[in-house]
């Protein structure tokens, strides 16, 4: 039997976990009539917010990121922390591939009663899924979870999507990464609030203690993101599990920075305000483009375009018209 908005919210409340996983599934449905009753169930929950960590975890494929969530995950529920995974693919959309396994990665972590592993779905575009963590996250903290990790899954945007909704947010770099670290350079070593080169270990401790020079090196001469904090490379065997304590130090340190300075506050309340804009284009544009009539008419323009008939600007502009025109009436 379905249960009810006031049902979910009482068993999320009690940090159930089935009661959390299906609100979750809730508010990731496309069905507007779904979407009215997620709306609720977070306005409900609103209130039971509790005081947590939002940690953002990305790096190129292969770098070990499961491997590394399933052995800094446990570390932290071993010290008496609830732990959710919130893993995000907005690529799976093309590859069709599943980010399910994501769980099988994470052996020790998925039998753990004080964590919840749960894959965001691939919505096809990054607003989507964008609003979907983030109401999951919501839905995580309201049930007790200490730390959230979100774990971006698939290369690209994804880094600067899940950067807009976590407080530190983490890359891991491959040992001896060469090409990759090249790319690196690129954009992505401007994000992070620390750098973890994983699978420093047996032969590959020497390179591992190689790329983190050659890190901190670029990151010499990068602006960190967060104002006041110097980010850095550090080394971690997650397989050994070296270097996960000094991690979560790091991390805490940063906490106690951002918070001290005020940027924590200030950071969490210009997401809330970057969600809004985002959930507000994400209605529109969903008002638009399932309207008959709106859909009809941008097929002609559609045509008309591509027949050189009509300019792009002029078309869409005609769309707005339409569009004020049929919701005004």
């Amino acid at each position: 039997m379905r249960q009810t908005v006031e049902e979910l919210t009482n068993g999320i409340i009690a940090g159930d976990r089935a009661s959390l996983a299906r609100g979750i599934t809730l508010v990731e449905s496309n069905s507007q009539k779904h979407f009215e009753e997620g709306q609720m169930l977070l306005q409900a929950l609103m209130s039971h917010q509790n005081k947590t960590i939002r940690i953002g975890i990305t790096g190129v494929p292969g770098a070990g990121k499961s491997t590394f969530i399933d052995s800094f995950g446990t570390y932290l529920t071993s010290k008496g922390l609830k732990v959710a995974v919130l893993a995000i693919d907005p690529s799976s959309q093309v590859s069709k591939g599943s980010i399910l396994g994501d769980k099988t990665r994470m052996e020790r972590l998925a039998r753990d009663h004080k964590a919840f592993i749960r894959p965001s779905p691939a919505g096809g575009k990054l607003g989507g899924v964008s609003r979907k963590t983030r109401e999951s996250i919501i839905l995580c903290e309201a049930a007790g979870y200490d730390v959230i990790l979100v774990e971006t899954v698939g290369v690209g945007q994804g880094e600067y999507v899940v950067r807009n909704m976590v407080d530190f947010f983490l890359l891991i770099v491959l040992t001896g990464a060469g090409d990759e670290l090249q790319v690196m350079k690129k954009g992505i070593m401007e994000l992070p609030d620390l750098v973890v080169v994983n699978k420093a270990d047996g032969d590959n401790k020497q390179r591992a203690v190689k790329a983190k020079q050659e890190l901190n090196t670029i990151l010499h001469f990068l602006t960190s993101y967060t104002e006041g904090w110097l980010t850095e490379a550090v080394l971690c065997s997650s397989t050994k599990e070296s270097g996960i304590e000094e991690i979560w130090t790091k991390i805490e340190q940063f906490r106690e920075r951002v918070e001290k300075n005020g940027l924590f506050k200030k950071r969490r309340e210009e997401q809330q305000k970057e969600w809004l804009h985002d959930l507000i284009k994400e209605q529109v544009e969903r008002l638009v483009f399932q309207h008959p009539i709106i859909k009809e008419h941008i097929s002609q323009l559609e045509s008309d375009i591509i027949k050189g008939k009509q300019s792009v600007s002029k078309s869409a502009l005609s769309v707005i018209e339409l569009f004020k025109q049929v919701y005004s009436s």
